[in-house]
């Protein structure tokens, strides 16, 4: 794996969704030369906090140019009743989420000069993941779901047909079932006959095990997904 580099970050203002402007946190490697990947960084039901801030500048040390997009429109929530309202508030719009993940796409593509772009995302953000590579599977070439709500009908499915996917669950998520991931798999592999689809399962971890600022951190679980995530966006992106 190359090594991890200075990465230097700023708040951009990446998209116009319903006239109102829309503010990203933007990281990547400091001093790098000629275009690098890019990839789309979405938040949790949390909203674009300082933990998701820590990871874009994460990925952004591997070496690539990523964007945490903001589906909340500044706003963020510290209980779980705030982050249901924020999570209704987008399902309310869906294409208003779109249009924004559309424009963070051009933006990396036209205003970063990014080569691929993959999309990663946890929880909320990990449905969108999945969301973003249906949306616009010709842009996207790589997608990385953690614990985000699945897709598991063929004829939905058949856009990401060929795409690389890498899901990471936990065995004992109430919310986002084993099961829905195995479907999800079986029908990506077996169906349509996808053979760049990981999924991999932890024992002992239950929803939001990666997120260290959560109470439901699993340190051991959360270092082998990383790890594996990072092998998987090298091996696709760069």
């Amino acid at each position: 794996l190359e090594p991890v580099r200075p990465v230097e970050a700023e708040d951009v203002v990446y998209a116009t969704v319903n006239g109102q402007p829309v503010t990203g946190y933007l990281a990547r490697p400091k001093e790098a030369a000629g275009p690098l990947p890019g990839l789309i960084v979405i938040h949790e039901w949390w909203g674009l906090n300082d933990n998701i801030r820590e990871m874009a500048r994460k990925l952004a040390a591997q070496g690539y140019v990523a964007l945490a997009v903001d589906l909340y429109g500044g706003k963020s929530a510290e209980d779980a009743d705030g982050a249901r309202a924020l999570v209704q508030a987008v399902m309310e719009h869906p294409e208003r989420a779109e249009a924004n993940l559309r424009a963070a796409v051009d933006y990396l593509a036209n205003g970063r000069e990014a080569g691929k772009i993959g999309v990663i995302g946890w929880c909320f953000g990990g449905g969108w993941s999945l969301q973003t590579a249906l949306m616009m599977p010709g842009r996207i070439s790589a997608a990385v779901i953690y614990y985000g709500r699945l897709v598991t009908d063929l004829d939905e499915l058949r856009p990401i047909a060929s795409m690389p996917i890498l899901g990471i669950f936990g065995a004992e998520d109430q919310g986002i079932p084993v099961s829905d991931a195995r479907a999800f798999e079986h029908a990506l592999e077996d169906s349509l006959g996808d053979r760049n689809v990981e999924i991999e399962v932890y024992a002992g971890a239950g929803h939001a095990f990666a997120n260290p600022s959560g109470t439901r951190y699993v340190p051991e679980a959360a270092a082998d997904a990383w790890g594996k995530t990072t092998a998987f966006l090298a091996k696709w992106l760069k």
